[in-house]
């Protein structure tokens, strides 16, 4: 083996403590080769409890070319590809590790070489202690000490390994490589357990001193506003560079956007703190990835942000009348969304036809021929452009749309080598939507997977629909209450709806969907939905108006904005317009809560009644949490407690213990998706009392979501956090100091609470109640929990009297006992006071 020289090269030392992690490297290009094996059948079924983790986050669900691939490799020294060469360097801006993680569509062998030095006061025998999820090498000055290879999917195994390091510099390497499937935690951490007095030392092709202040100026660096909706979109940073700098930004979208990034390259003089990135309406919109690179010379430090753009001043106020505001949600999505079949099927519904629409329907049928993940995302809309609008579409065309829908895997039964998510209950649904329709469209042909006729392909289909409706009107939705999957699930059900060829699916579709739309406009704030959530991703949480959700409330109820990439939109406007779709019109009042009352709404979700989900809104605030759930146990992605303050929906704020230190990482849960440890969660009303009790191996604090900016006023002084923003009014109060981020990504947006044991207590009012800032924390900033016997907590509110927190999840205050365990799917909605009840009983 041969590596590239390190002795002409300066270092940039860092420290490492014995029980420390060495977290600075030099990474060579990731190499990425097809896996494919055999086609073959699957068995397995929807399984509505896939993210409910038995052990730590591990899924259990074992797809066959990781049979093959584990068969092939575990426990057999990882297959070490060529040698190392630069490519990049990896700073770690408080990861423990080097995090590759991402999304691949097929599976895919991945593998990576890193390189980086360890200087030695002395020489000595240290320990090392590897972890990753896939397999790997480890060499210490060009020898080979050790290996593992444990190859279980996104599970993270450890081994410890003795070194002998010499006196000054050592070289460590190591090979590390796994099986992508879908979503892969791809990573591999190294812990300095003990041995001498050491420090980190990576060779840098600049002086020291440059390559620090480029670190500096990425760990200080945040946006200048935690979202925007017009104006400059720009970064900055409290940490000046003194040689001038090129900044490269690719701007992405998350996992799922299959469009070009974007590039932008700017000068940073020396001095200079900001980065100009462009206007708002020149962005695309959604929740973005800012892929940063800072340059001087030879090296290149890189850093991910993330941000919202929306382009609500483009947008201006929704129409008054549904049929003009049906027209603009087809033409803002035809002109602005992004270039695939959901786009196509709005242009299409809008008289856009030509090459233009063509092109996007041809460009992604290769993906859907080829069975990658998500497919069946596009698959369900390709259905309806060739059902309802085959003569607007090129012959040539057609022709390859039929081939695509005739050799497609539509079921995990069917032969087959992909890595398609079938386990979930929004997958399920479009999976048997495709089968049924496809069928149905073409029954005399043979579906080449399966070897059905299309009429024996849609009976199946049609079976596997109308066993997932029952499950939905059992249980509804799985992923409880969440902002990303209810467009996928009116995806399904709109094309149901639409085309089903028989009556009582079309019937029982159309119902199912007015049901869905009850839930958001019973959890939403002004239209925005706000409430627990049983999957949420970073970039659904941020982006409070460019997410599907907002597009959906703006076309039904004229409140909220559209993104750029949509699921369900374009086919909800055609059922609104052509199908005879209607919303009951009581919904509007509901959704947009206006009067001088509260609601109170409680329900259950997923199977079994798993999640009960508790929600409170006036026309100050709203705020959803899960009640009883799963608590203290490791989280997916469940966020538990979602709040909104006022009319702006960007002042909301959510609570959570993070999955992962990153930012704007693939972990599930991530740094704001989800939570690494569930809470124990109480809710009555205006008040909530979180407690967490976090692994040990788990990140050690807790944190709000809480954007300064966004609200008319905010403070964070001692254990009290305060904000209001129009009528709303907040107070946060933790269990020690909060600590306001004020450098790095989070800036001006973050409270963080130390400790993996910690409580907070959240209190919501309204001016009209409470008066000024100052009066509202003066009251409530004495809120405090006691232990009682038997499990239990009380607490003494100054509107809701003494309240109690059991260990079985009930709260009891005002003479009530709220009890998640009598909470039905159907859902009960009271209307009450704003003020206190007066005491019953």
């Amino acid at each position: 083996m041969t590596v590239t020289p390190i002795s002409d090269r300066d270092y940039l030392h860092r420290p490492l403590k014995a029980g420390g992690q060495i977290t600075y490297w030099q990474l060579g290009t990731t190499g990425e080769e097809r896996y494919d094996v055999p086609d073959q059948p699957m068995k397995g079924e929807m399984d509505p409890f896939f993210f409910l983790t038995k052990h730590k986050n591990f899924i259990p669900h074992e797809y066959p070319c990781r049979t093959a691939f584990a068969k092939e490799r575990r426990g057999k020294r990882p297959q070490v590809k060529g040698s190392f060469a630069l490519s990049r360097f990896w700073l770690p801006f408080g990861s423990p590790r080097v995090d590759l993680s991402g999304f691949w569509f097929r599976p895919t062998v991945i593998d990576t070489w890193a390189r980086t030095v360890v200087s030695a006061k002395s020489a000595g025998e240290a320990v090392l202690r590897l972890g990753t999820c896939g397999g790997a090498v480890i060499f210490i000055n060009g020898r080979e000490i050790g290996w593992m290879a444990d190859y279980v999917r996104n599970l993270e195994a450890k081994q410890e390994f003795k070194v002998e390091l010499a006196a000054g510099a050592n070289e460590i390497m190591i090979f590390f490589d796994d099986l992508a499937e879908r979503d892969a935690r791809y990573f591999f951490q190294l812990d300095y357990v003990s041995g001498p007095m050491v420090e980190q030392a990576l060779p840098v092709p600049v002086e020291a001193k440059t390559a620090a202040e480029l670190e500096a100026a990425l760990d200080r660096m945040h946006f200048e506003k935690p979202a925007y909706r017009s104006g400059e979109v720009a970064l900055t940073t409290s940490a000046p560079i003194s040689a001038g700098a090129t900044a490269r930004v690719t701007i992405a979208g998350d996992f799922m956007s299959r469009e070009e990034p974007m590039r932008v390259e700017r000068r940073l003089e020396a001095g200079e703190t900001r980065v100009m990135v462009g206007k708002t309406e020149a962005l695309p919109s959604d929740f973005r990835h800012f892929h940063v690179d800072l340059s001087v010379g030879d090296f290149t430090a890189s850093r991910v942000f993330g941000v919202e753009i929306c382009h609500a001043e483009r947008q201006g106020k929704a129409p008054e009348a549904l049929k003009d505001r049906i027209r603009e949600a087809l033409d803002e999505i035809s002109d602005y969304g992004e270039p695939d079949n959901v786009t196509a099927l709005a242009r299409l519904g809008s008289g856009r036809f030509g090459a233009e629409t063509d092109r996007m329907i041809a460009d992604t049928l290769p993906t859907i021929m080829d069975c990658h993940d998500c497919a069946d995302f596009a698959l369900v809309p390709l259905l309806w452009c060739r059902w309802i609008y085959k003569d607007d579409i090129a012959p040539e065309v057609v022709a390859k749309i039929d081939e695509a829908i005739l050799s497609y895997r539509y079921w995990m039964d069917e032969p087959g080598n992909d890595v398609q998510w079938y386990f979930s209950e929004n997958h399920a649904l479009l999976f048997h939507t495709a089968a049924y329709l496809a069928g149905a469209l073409h029954p005399e042909a043979r579906f080449v997977r399966s070897g059905r006729l299309g009429k024996e392909q849609s009976a199946t289909g049609l079976e596997r629909v109308r066993a997932w409706l029952d499950h939905f009107e059992k249980w509804e939705m799985a992923e409880f209450n969440s902002a990303p999957y209810f467009p996928i699930d009116l995806k399904g059900l709109t094309a149901l709806s639409a085309l089903a060829p028989d009556q009582d699916v079309r019937t029982r579709a159309t119902t199912a969907i007015r049901r869905l739309i009850t839930i958001v406009a019973r959890s939403a704030h002004h239209g925005i939905l706000t409430g627990a959530q049983g999957r949420s991703y970073e970039h659904t949480l941020r982006a409070a108006g460019s997410l599907e959700l907002s597009g959906i409330a703006r076309l039904i109820w004229g409140n909220g904005n559209f993104g750029r990439r949509v699921h369900a939109l374009p086919q909800m406007a055609l059922c609104l317009r052509d199908h005879g779709l209607d919303i009951p019109a009581d919904l509007a009042d509901i959704a947009d809560w206006q009067k001088d009352t509260a609601q109170e709404w409680c329900f259950a979700q997923g199977q079994d009644r798993i999640a009960r989900l508790y929600h409170y809104k006036t026309g100050a605030y709203s705020i959803g949490t899960a009640a009883h759930y799963r608590w203290n146990e490791w989280g997916y992605q469940e966020t538990v407690l979602h709040l909104r303050l006022g009319t702006d929906p960007d002042a909301q704020v959510w609570v959570n213990h993070p999955g992962e230190t990153i930012h704007s990482g693939y972990g599930r849960p991530s740094y704001w998706g989800g939570s690494g440890s569930l809470p124990r969660l109480w809710h009555y009303r205006g008040l909530a009392v979180m407690m967490f009790a976090c692994g040990e191996e788990q990140p050690d604090f807790t944190h709000a979501w809480f954007p300064r900016q966004v609200f008319d006023a905010s403070s964070v002084e001692g254990d009290l956090a305060i904000a209001r923003s129009g009528k709303g009014l907040l107070m946060l109060k933790g269990s020690g100091p909060l600590t306001l981020v004020e450098e790095g990504p989070t800036a001006g947006n973050e409270i963080r609470l130390a400790g993996r044991k910690g409580m907070w207590i959240v209190r919501l009012g309204a001016t009209q109640n409470e008066g000024s800032d100052e009066e509202f924390a003066s009251r409530f900033s004495g809120l405090t929990v006691t232990e009682g016997d038997a499990d239990t907590f009380v607490l003494v509110d100054p509107d809701y009297g003494p309240v109690t927190l059991y260990g079985d999840g009930r709260v009891a205050a005002e003479g009530r006992v709220i009890d998640p365990s009598q909470w039905s799917v159907e859902g009960h909605a009271a209307e009450l006071p704003l003020g206190p009840l007066g005491r019953r009983g």
